[in-house]
């Protein structure tokens, strides 16, 4: 900076004002350019900064997604093997229920149901936070805003069952059945098995009540393992955009 009051001074003197004003234009051209630069690598800083960010943010939901797809394909064949079930209990209504082995009490008295445990705790970061802001992807970043939705849609199928076998299967059973049926063949549990109350599974199965809580879940569930089979496929659809990004 001294240098430059030199030469300025020295021009001034000089009285070559015509040299001077030129001077003074090529300093300021070249303390803009050297702003530009300094702006410019300040840009390049945050824009890798942000790239930093938006990796991790991709690799979180990737991960989680992957976990999802898991669970989802899990949930998928325990549905359809409780939908089956169902139907085979149902199979037994109008039939003779005086002797039944424990295969076929445990069968008429299932209440199969868990709750799937999707993941959402990286999703959830981006959706409630200013994370979207890091995203540099328009169609991927709109798949995951509307993936929230698509796992409220799938808990709340499965709470509607889950609240079915809770509030409506059980009871029913309860009345009907003594889970000592339910017990080994062993001297462990003679005394209960004799003296206990006995099950009643001719008025179970003609029970109205029993086959349409039974009908009821197993239609639900069918309607939940097609919620499950369309959110595996947007949720396969995600992770594979996620994992394009981070290749």
């Amino acid at each position: 900076m001294r240098f430059f009051r030199k030469i300025r001074r020295k021009l001034l003197i000089s009285g070559k004002f015509k040299d001077y004003l030129l001077y003074a234009l090529g300093e300021i051209l070249l303390i803009s350019i050297g702003i530009l630069i300094a702006w410019k690598i300040n840009d390049l800083n945050e824009i890798r900064k942000n790239h930093i960010v938006q990796v991790k943010i991709y690799e979180s939901l990737y991960e989680e997604l992957n976990t999802n797809l898991d669970v989802l394909d899990s949930a998928i064949v325990r549905y359809d093997q409780n939908t089956r079930e169902m139907l085979e209990a149902l199979n037994y209504v109008g039939k003779d229920t005086d002797d039944l082995n424990l295969e076929t009490r445990k069968l008429l008295v299932q209440v199969k149901f868990r709750n799937s445990n999707l993941r959402d705790e990286a999703l959830s970061s981006v959706n409630n936070t200013d994370k979207f802001q890091f995203l540099e992807n328009d169609s991927l970043t709109e798949l995951i805003a509307q993936y929230p939705t698509e796992i409220k849609t799938f808990r709340a199928q499965e709470l509607k069952i889950s609240n079915l076998v809770e509030n409506k299967l059980k009871p029913i059973l309860e009345e009907h059945i003594s889970l000592i049926d339910l017990l080994e063949e062993n001297n462990t549990y003679k005394q209960i098995k004799t003296f206990g109350k006995q099950s009643n599974y001719s008025d179970l199965m003609e029970s109205k009540e029993y086959q349409n809580a039974v009908v009821d879940q197993m239609l639900q569930t069918q309607i939940q393992s097609n919620v499950a089979i369309e959110l595996r496929e947007k949720t396969a659809l995600l992770a594979a955009k996620l994992e394009r990004e981070l290749d």
